[in-house]
């Protein structure tokens, strides 16, 4: 009997999560046999979530996309006709030619994410192959940009508190994360400082998995957060709860944020949050006179028109209580500020030639159909670790746009997702132990290492690959297109910088994961003396002189902030578009506010399409309350239309008192093909004001019954 070879290897998640989790690979005779937690890694511990725990069964889907594909039938048919890579990469490139002759290459627009984190083949290639074209600029502004931005203005390029520094906080705020299900190895830190004494406070709209482990829940209404936060400011200035010798000393603007909190009382908040003036109060007190006190701020936050300036608002708080004076006090929005990826040479912004065009991401739909960019028409747009059809607003515009018979679109898949449906060629995409790569790391201070340890099955090759020979077809001479994905990892971290003393690739190879040398969770303090890393030098209360990003080819449709002008350079409330207060002829038709949280059992998009994975998350279902319920005739149970003047999606009603009146909740990554409708069939695609954010949690709607 021939004894079974098993070997184990160096892996790392590249799934869009904070928590980059460091894995091992096992391989039997060749092929992914298991997956499980890399138990030597400090901070994720040897545990993964329940989308990972069998990995090897997504590499090896029947539905798995193996060999490049040609459309044979209507788009969006499913019909399609095996080719070879010289057919695909043929007719792509001549596609390609045929288009820039005739209309130039801004006629040709790349649309990616983070369907893959890795350095090499979630970051590279794609981005510096069509800036070396030419092509459209893509603004990808899906998740944090409008938080990236106010933090950036407030505090500075920091990572912040160290998440394990969290073991040793006393009072933590859990600000719009539903970390159970979306950051989940922090969680688990959390729940340690709360088992030795410390208060864990959740603000979520609804009763989340996480908030149902908090030791207090608060409820704000969607989008109102600001006046919360603003309110909590107030309570501290006013009864004398801050550290007046820090913020004398290491912040600017302190008089000018005193004079506007002076208006913004715990009265005032209640009309707008919902949440009683006594309860923003004592909130205000425990979290200043309880040290050290920690928030950990979730990516919803920025979610709705004002959300840049709600974390804004959120940031300011530690300095007012000194908290940042102590490990574990301080804020945490995303580590990778600290981390030395040298996204210059992994994205090549100086390849894009001066005047480029630049079509937001958010605003696909848009640009694909009823309101083109300036320019050239967009005829062909090729898609990459990304499912806009799922994953973007306006989902119907985008179906519309991609069913245009004129746009040549060229999809990069692992299956054929709900945009891949629509493709004219398929190219088949490596996973995760097939090829050799470093994952960003935005929720930890570690660099995290993939190895290669099996051949992908059919003809699938990686990212990269699929770039490098796309630019030789098209005669692009640039080195970084010649680079092994070997050479890439070596050029695209700054291994001479400070934080990567004693680290090189070759230690990440043997070990498959470093702490960056940043202090460690027991000592790090980064801002006990100021040493913010901002003009000032502060924590920066009032930022003078702050513009707000160009908000691509739409600006004249912007509501609120013109290219060029300067933003308020206090943090304040700012109300959300879609409200019964700030637009009641809107919410007379569409009374209710939705959230569209992360499902526990997808990522994004990813799983839900398996049907083990399915199972576990539930068919796609609406969170809704017995009083919005019963005024409905809606039973539970029952099937109900979710719907605006943007669209609709069905799903099965969940009434319970996790949501209050007003609010309904469904979660995202349902696929469109698999469902009537997706969440994303009613967001506004409308930007945040401050990084031009998404506004997902900024939508209003009805619900009927559906039976």
């Amino acid at each position: 009997m021939v004894e079974t070879i098993k070997t184990m290897h160096h892996g790392g998640c590249p799934h869009d999560c904070p928590d980059t989790c460091s894995m091992v690979f096992e391989v039997k005779d060749g092929k992914l046999a298991g997956v499980k937690g890399n138990p030597d890694h400090p901070m994720t511990r040897g545990g993964l979530c329940v989308k990972l725990k069998d990995y090897e069964k997504r590499h090896y889907h029947p539905d798995r996309l193996l060999y490049p594909m040609r459309r044979t039938g209507p788009k969006g048919s499913k019909q399609f006709e095996r080719i070879s890579w010289d057919e695909a990469l043929d007719e792509i490139t001549t596609r390609w030619k045929t288009i820039i002759a005739g209309h130039g290459p801004q006629a040709i627009l790349p649309y990616s994410y983070l369907g893959n984190q890795g350095l090499v083949h979630g970051l590279n290639g794609g981005d510096a192959f069509f800036n070396r074209m030419g092509a459209t600029v893509t603004e990808r502004t899906f998740c944090g940009e409008g938080s990236s931005t106010a933090w950036l203005l407030t505090v500075g390029p920091t990572a912040g508190v160290d998440p394990e520094s969290f073991i040793h906080s006393k009072y933590i705020i859990i600000w719009a994360c539903n970390s159970v299900s979306t950051n989940l190895h922090h969680w688990h830190i959390v729940k340690e400082a709360q088992k030795k004494g410390a208060k864990v406070v959740v603000i979520d709209t609804y009763a989340s998995k996480t908030a149902k482990e908090a030791d207090w829940h608060i409820a704000p209404k969607p989008g109102t957060d600001g006046a919360l936060a603003m309110a909590m400011i107030h309570t501290i200035i006013e009864e004398g709860l801050l550290d007046q010798d820090y913020v004398d000393h290491y912040t600017i603007g302190f008089a000018e944020l005193k004079d506007r909190a002076s208006l913004r009382t715990p009265e005032w908040a209640e009309a707008v949050t919902g949440i009683p003036a006594v309860v923003i109060r004592t909130l205000a007190r425990e979290y200043a006179m309880t040290q050290p006190a920690a928030i950990r701020m979730g990516v919803a936050l920025e979610r709705h028109k004002g959300g840049g300036q709600t974390i804004r608002a959120v940031s300011c708080l530690p300095a007012l209580t000194g908290a940042w004076r102590h490990v574990g006090g301080g804020a945490l929005q995303f580590p990778v500020w600290e981390h030395p990826y040298r996204f210059d040479v992994i994205c090549r912004p100086d390849l894009i030639p001066e005047g480029t065009r630049v079509v937001n991401a958010l605003q696909i739909g848009r640009a694909l159909t009823d309101e083109p960019p300036a320019g050239p028409p967009i005829k062909s747009m090729m898609c990459w670790n990304a499912n806009p059809v799922t994953q973007a607003p306006e989902t119907d515009k985008i179906v519309n746009g991609l069913m245009n018979e004129h746009l040549f679109l060229v999809s990069a898949e692992h299956f054929i997702s709900d945009t891949a449906l629509y493709a004219d060629i398929l190219l088949p995409a490596s996973m995760g132990a097939e090829m050799e790569d470093m994952i960003l790391s935005w929720g930890h201070l570690y660099l995290t290492y993939n190895a290669k340890c099996v051949n992908s099955p059919g003809e699938a090759i990686p990212n990269n690959e699929i770039f490098r020979r796309l630019a030789q077809r098209m005669g692009y001479e640039e080195d970084n297109f010649k680079w092994s994905d070997s050479e890439c990892l070596e050029q695209y971290v700054d291994w001479n910088s400070p934080a990567c003393e004693g680290i090189d690739l070759d230690y990440l190879r043997k070990h498959g994961f470093a702490r960056l040398n940043v202090g460690t969770k027991d000592n790090r303090a980064p801002h006990k003396n100021g040493n913010f890393p901002t003009p000032s030098g502060k924590c920066q209360f009032k930022a003078k002189g702050a513009v707000n990003f160009v908000p691509g080819p739409f600006r004249q449709m912007y509501d609120g902030f013109q290219p060029g002008e300067v933003l308020d350079p206090l943090p304040d409330y700012v109300p959300s578009r879609e409200s019964a207060s700030t637009n009641p002829d809107l919410a007379l038709k569409y009374p209710l506010s939705i959230v569209s949280p992360k499902s526990h059992g997808f990522l994004n998009s990813c799983y839900a399409n398996m049907d083990n994975k399915i199972q576990g998350q539930g068919e796609q279902f609406v969170l809704i309350n017995a009083i919005d319920a019963n005024n409905r005739g809606i039973k539970n149970g029952d099937k109900v239309r979710v719907y605006n003047d943007r669209g609709c999606f069905e799903g099965n009603a969940k009434i319970t008192d996790d949501v209050n009146p007003g609010l309904i909740i469904a979660t995202l990554g349902y696929w469109r093909q698999l469902n009537k409708g997706t969440v994303n069939s009613i967001s506004s695609a409308e930007l945040v004001n401050m990084g031009n954010a998404p506004s997902f949690s900024d939508n209003l709607v009805q619900l009927e019954s559906a039976c």
